[in-house]
């Protein structure tokens, strides 16, 4: 360990401790040094007092939630949430009373009783998470407010699940993943893309043999934001603000800032946290060449801009290379900037056969050429997951990303009601996110390696792979769809 904190400490002073702008939590390199050593040495030897993977908290038969934030993203989730039956909406928080009020009337719409409100403070959350009648509390708020609404309602007994990124610093996911340990309550993070429809047949697949040995994947979240995130305010300042209102923020990092929708279904099918774990990760980055040059224009146009220019923006495309204990590699890539087509990647390559669903056609081969239509509907019909068919009909109707959004809600929601383990466990929220920081690292470090802490403590030796099965449940209902 002393030779490892001698070449933290060297690249530390070969980088002249450059700053890394509006990382939170960190204020140079030096202090990241520091967090990922401890990070690394805090999962060397831990056993945990409890193991979060496979457990099955006591069935709640009607599940009672509070969400927080309700801006896009959150108020799609309560949408989609009055299509099942055997939940009750109890509580609605965001900042802004209009959000709140706009999310009563789509549960006015569902003849749904009213929820409780809370608006009008930063802290409000705090007094929802304490509301008796909650059982589990949805959080889609921006990323600075994941990590203390999570924390505050395990500690004052909730469930909660939490939109991606969960935790943006190692220390964060320490506190999620300690803290569900200790309480028992779920800390689940909605990582929706591991419910879409090709990803759940490939995850299958995989588990069945039949794409063999599984030796290398690939993930990506390319999706062009770049316009979006220097949108104008709002008009009217009652209207949700957008991304714009926070995410240019985050941008202000070089590493791959968002890297679960790639990397979430890769890691199940490779069985990481469970079976095998990610040992070690370097990471790359290309310069700005697109922000900071938008960011200068626009503020030539109106001067509100000026905000965002001066910033040491992340490079647009950064690329992270993982290789796990048993010998294998994971690609993940993140670019929100550049002109390209939407990717995800989902490569996965076995001994036996290759998986890809982008580009467009998805192609499963056994070979060089790709199996052909027909081939195609029969692994579908073979391999396509129970939970999947079980759901797939309602999920296309009610939709959310073509349904998997929908799929994701309505498996929490079995789960908890049945006592069942849920699919992605805290360690996986860990694991996932602590890829940003430690790519932030090793883009400041010329892409050395960094060890990716074992946040199981030793448990993913004996973790049982995630199983796509209705595991004894599948009662909970759904809203008749037309």
């Amino acid at each position: 360990m002393s030779s490892r904190r001698n070449f933290l400490k060297n690249a530390s002073a070969a980088t002249g401790g450059l700053l890394l702008l509006n990382v939170p939590g960190y204020s140079s390199i030096e202090q990241l040094h520091e967090s990922v050593l401890n990070s690394i040495s805090k999962g060397n030897g831990r056993v945990p007092k409890f193991n979060m993977c496979g457990y099955a908290a006591p069935e709640i038969p009607v599940v009672r939630i509070g969400y927080v934030g309700i801006g896009g993203r959150g108020s799609w989730a309560v949408t989609r949430m009055t299509n099942i039956k055997n939940v009750e909406i109890k509580a609605l928080c965001d900042t802004r009373e209009a959000a709140v009020k706009a999310n009563q009337e789509t549960l006015k719409k569902m003849h749904l009783p009213a929820a409780k409100e809370y608006y009008g403070d930063d802290y409000a959350w705090k007094k929802l998470c304490e509301q008796p009648d909650i059982d589990l509390v949805y959080i889609a708020t921006p990323w600075q407010w994941h990590v203390p609404v999570a924390l505050y309602a395990m500690e004052h007994g909730k469930h909660v699940a939490v939109e991606v990124p969960s935790a943006t610093t190692l220390e964060d996911a320490w506190k999620l993943v300690e803290t569900s340990e200790r309480t028992k309550k779920h800390c689940m993070q909605l990582e929706n893309c591991c419910y879409d429809f090709f990803e759940t047949l490939t995850i299958n697949m995989a588990q069945q043999g039949v794409l063999g040995e599984l030796v290398h994947a690939e993930g990506a979240y390319i999706h062009h934001l770049l316009e979006a995130m220097f949108a104008p305010p709002p008009k009217n300042p009652t209207d949700y603000p957008g991304e714009a209102a926070w995410r240019w923020k985050e941008n202000q990092k070089s590493g791959n800032l968002y890297p679960t929708h790639g990397l979430g279904p890769v890691a199940q099918a490779m069985n990481i946290n469970r079976g095998d774990k990610m040992e070690y990760l370097t990471s790359m980055s290309t310069n700005d060449f697109m922000m900071e040059a938008l960011a200068e224009k626009l503020a030539t146009g109106d001067p509100w801009y000026k905000q965002y220019t001066g910033r040491h923006y992340r490079g647009n495309m950064n690329t992270s290379v993982i290789k796990t204990n048993k010998g294998k590699t994971i690609m993940v890539q993140h670019d929100v900037s550049s002109p390209r087509p939407y990717n995800r990647i989902h490569a996965l390559s076995g001994t036996k056969a290759f998986a890809q669903k982008y580009p467009d056609p998805a192609r499963i081969c056994f070979g060089e050429e790709p199996a052909d239509t027909i081939k195609m509907k029969q692994l579908e019909e073979q391999y396509t997951p129970e939970l999947i068919r079980h759901v797939e009909q309602a999920a296309r109707k009610i939709g959310g990303h073509g349904g998997m959004d929908f799929i994701m809600d309505w498996r929490l929601i079995d789960c908890l009601r049945n006592g069942l383990a849920l699919d992605m466990d805290v360690y996986d929220l860990a694991t996932w996110c602590a890829v940003t920081p430690l790519s932030i690292w090793s883009v400041a470090h010329r892409s050395n390696s960094i060890d990716v802490p074992d946040f199981t403590g030793g448990y993913w030796k004996t973790n049982k792979p995630v199983d796509l099965t209705l595991r004894g449940g599948g009662d909970t209902e759904i809203v008749k769809q037309g």
